[in-house]
């Protein structure tokens, strides 16, 4: 049952797009599925469409559930239902699942229709720009002429930029949440590890290991582990773990004695039971390759030019892997071209994952901003 601040059960559904899709590489799809849902109802003006662009191991299950024996609902639940931040009584929003996912849309688990085999390491490394080039076709194909917003945290920031680069025509308001324009050097680092970790392990077999059933589960749980490290701010790590033991006392050998490592273990092995490998290689993959600016500062303000939509960005003090300071550099080139644009940094301590938390000052804000979107 339906409550008057929650979604309820949804069921996802499937684009299927003839039309042959060029990638940023070169190659082309010549056909491919899109999973999405959708909650709210679409108005007569077909005005009030909101895209939500998920991150690295997000995908379209934004709220709600898909049963009533699901233990968790969609991945930002506390932000899209009725009567919610983003209300579903006023907007029609849109989940996706992105290109090279492993939750429904053509990625590397899909059968290849040459070989009828599973995609494994042939499916091609897709791009933000190619994922905002397959969202417009799914736009269209719902017959929205021009979306009321586009919003995503972290890697979904870095598409809700994008779409007002490649689609300004399309869009109204781009919502950037604990984003950058690019990824640092550190972040770059980090990720490579992480593709390392899946690459090296002897059961990812370059990426055909679906036939083999044989997954590459620890290389899988380690990258997360990583992931981990670098969602949580030291303070929260602190607070909730410091340096608690499992026992009451060392005991000299290499198993799990702090609190801090079981919680990685625990969240590693679940992790790995749960995603694709190929999948994560490639998400990361896109992130690294996104770069509007070309790596020049001054460039940024020149690909802003032909930004017509207003923005929100958001940051959260305690983000360091998105710091406040990536931010305002979206900000100032927004301002360099006279680009209507509001900002917020927000003090929360629990580091890059507090874009999915329902911090009170955080959801004010968007809740004002999504209300007035409407009006202007």
């Amino acid at each position: 049952m339906t409550s008057k601040k929650n979604i309820g059960i949804v069921k996802p559904k499937i684009f299927k797009s003839l039309i042959p899709l060029k990638l940023q590489n070169g190659e082309i799809l010549t056909e491919y599925n899109l999973i999405y849902e959708t909650y709210g109802a679409l108005n007569k003006k077909k005005d009030n469409a909101i895209l939500v662009c998920h991150a690295l191991t997000g995908n379209h299950h934004l709220a709600g559930r898909h049963s009533s024996k699901d233990k968790y609902p969609g991945w930002w639940d506390n932000l899209i239902g009725p009567n919610k931040p983003l209300d579903t009584n006023k907007f029609f929003v849109i989940g996706v699942n992105n290109l090279g996912g492993s939750d429904g849309s053509s990625g590397p688990k899909s059968i290849n229709k040459q070989t009828k085999k599973s995609w494994g390491a042939d499916f091609p490394i897709v791009t933000v720009e190619d994922w905002v080039s397959s969202h417009e076709a799914l736009i269209t194909s719902l017959n929205i002429s021009k979306l009321a917003g586009v919003v995503g945290g972290s890697l979904g920031g870095m598409q809700a930029i994008q779409w007002s680069i490649q689609f300004p025509e399309r869009i109204n308001h781009s919502i950037v949440i604990a984003a950058a324009p690019n990824l640092t050097a550190q972040n770059i680092a980090f990720n490579e590890v992480a593709r390392q970790s899946i690459i090296t392990d002897p059961d990812f077999n370059k990426g055909n290991y679906y036939e083999k059933n044989r997954h590459p589960k620890r290389g899988l749980r380690i990258a997360r582990m990583l992931g981990h490290i670098t969602y949580l701010s030291d303070d929260v790590m602190g607070s909730k773990f410091g340096r608690k033991l499992k026992n009451k006392k060392y005991k000299y050998d290499f198993s799990t004695e702090f609190e801090i490592e079981s919680y990685l273990n625990y969240q590693g092995d679940k992790f790995a039971e749960e995603f694709d490998a190929n999948t994560y290689i490639r998400m990361t993959k896109a992130l690294d390759y996104y770069d509007p600016s070309k790596g020049s500062k001054p460039n940024l303000s020149k690909v802003f030019k032909k930004i017509k939509s207003k923005f929100l960005v958001i940051s959260f003090t305690s983000d360091w892997r998105f710091s406040p300071d990536r931010s305002k550099e979206i900000v100032k080139a927004l301002l360099d071209n006279n680009i209507d644009v509001k900002y917020a940094e927000i003090t929360a301590a629990s580091g890059h994952d507090a874009f999915l938390m329902a911090e009170p000052r955080y959801h004010s804000i968007l809740k004002s901003y999504f209300n007035k979107m409407l009006v202007n």
